[in-house]
């Protein structure tokens, strides 16, 4: 029985009665999705002040601006080669399995489509920058926080030494109140999991699912080898350590991705995860993970390209293999601009179709599913989080060990 006091079993039978409970009891579990919502906005209530006050005392902590641009750049450069093998491996299993039948669009529309106005680098770019810091805190603007954070500690190491403490004390104890205040919340992951996924059940139904069977089984494919296979490569070439006992001791945040659907909402998790059981330093976890939140997106990217090419194959247009390497590194450099919140990536997906010349109507067939599969596509984005974090950390110690 003292196995049921581990929150990750209990999160297991959440999952678990909670599909049951969807598709036993659907009305029921309609109704009781305040719960779910009350504890996703538990959670981004955490968001904002713990990735600012992490961010902070991280990049404080490592002393310089030198020691910045060095784990920056580790950062940034892993959160695109990981992504990158995310696509070569959507396209290589898209390759071997073909899926979708040539069907006609007639009496399609996705509805939403004819909102999202058309992609814009120069939008994307100023859409980083912060122009009223204290309207992109309120909003949870993720990227112009991080931004103006990484200003703000740069230019902490021109203050004198006392106003550098000053501001170190302050955001280290905003951080520690902050972690104080995310334990509590985490000790309600059970609850809140069983809410969230019976009223997705409830709402989706299994039959939608059953339906386009081959397209969710091809993208859980790609999603589950990304994940149990090149992520743990990548980890253990660059640390040379066990990767799935690293993966199964941090698993709880990937279980919450899962839940969510959100990479923000799952952020106070895995920063408390990878500190107390992935023994990752809180100066790594602090920078690497608030940034991953924002640009890595493995799941999102590797699932972009497989319901671009499904789209492809239902509307008959053959894409060349340098086709398909050109959407690929179209979707990596835009997998950046989304957003870590539930379902954002349809709006890449209508800016990847334009700029392929594929028509926007067949978003109306696979949008059915879209919401299961944001669950495991976010679990993806996350693990992937987790996995560069434990590298970083790995290398910037090994160098200072080094040093």
């Amino acid at each position: 029985m003292h196995h049921l006091k581990s929150l990750n079993v209990q999160v297991f039978i959440g999952i678990i009665l909670g599909i049951l409970f969807g598709i036993l009891l659907p009305q029921i579990a309609l109704e009781q999705k305040l719960i779910g919502d009350m504890f996703v906005a538990l959670l981004k209530m955490l968001v904002v002040p713990l990735v600012f006050a992490s961010i902070y005392t991280a990049l404080t902590g490592l002393g310089s601006v030198e020691k910045l641009k060095d784990i920056g750049l580790k950062t940034i450069g892993l959160y695109l080669m990981t992504t990158a093998l995310s696509v070569f491996l959507a396209i290589m299993v898209m390759n071997l399995f073909p899926i979708g039948e040539p069907v006609s669009s007639a009496g399609l529309e996705y509805a939403k489509a004819t909102e999202i106005k058309p992609f814009s680098f120069h939008e994307m770019i100023m859409s980083f920058i912060p122009s009223n810091v204290f309207n992109s805190l309120a909003s949870g603007y993720m990227m112009q926080v991080i931004v103006f954070a990484i200003f703000l500690a740069m230019a902490s190491f021109k203050l004198d030494k006392k106003h550098q403490v000053v501001l170190f004390d302050l955001f280290t104890a905003i951080n520690n109140a902050m972690f104080h205040i995310a334990k509590w919340v985490i000790n309600l992951t059970p609850i809140g999991v069983f809410s969230l996924i019976s009223y997705i059940i409830a709402k989706q139904g299994i039959e939608v699912i059953l339906g386009l069977w081959e397209y969710v089984l091809i993208v859980l494919l790609v999603l589950t080898i990304h994940a149990l296979a090149t992520l743990p490569m990548v980890l253990a070439f660059f640390t040379k350590i066990n990767p799935y006992k690293y993966l199964n001791a941090v698993k709880e945040s990937s279980i919450m991705a899962f839940s969510t659907a959100s990479s923000a909402a799952t952020l106070p998790v895995s920063l408390q995860v990878v500190q107390e059981k992935g023994g990752v330093s809180k100066d790594s976890a602090g920078f690497v993970l608030p940034l991953g939140a924002t640009v890595s997106m493995d799941g999102t990217a590797a699932y972009l390209t497989i319901a671009v090419l499904y789209i492809a194959n239902l509307a008959g247009v053959a894409m060349t293999f340098g086709d398909q390497i050109i959407l690929g590194l179209t979707v990596v450099a835009l997998s950046v601009g989304v957003a870590a919140l539930p379902s954002a990536s349809l709006v890449m997906m209508v800016v990847i179709l334009n700029q392929v010349g594929l028509p926007v109507e067949y978003l109306a067939i696979i949008v059915a599913v879209d919401r299961i599969l944001d669950m495991a596509r976010t679990s993806l984005n996350v693990t992937s989080d987790l996995v560069v974090t434990k590298i970083v950390d790995v290398l910037t110690k090994k160098k200072e060990i080094g040093n």
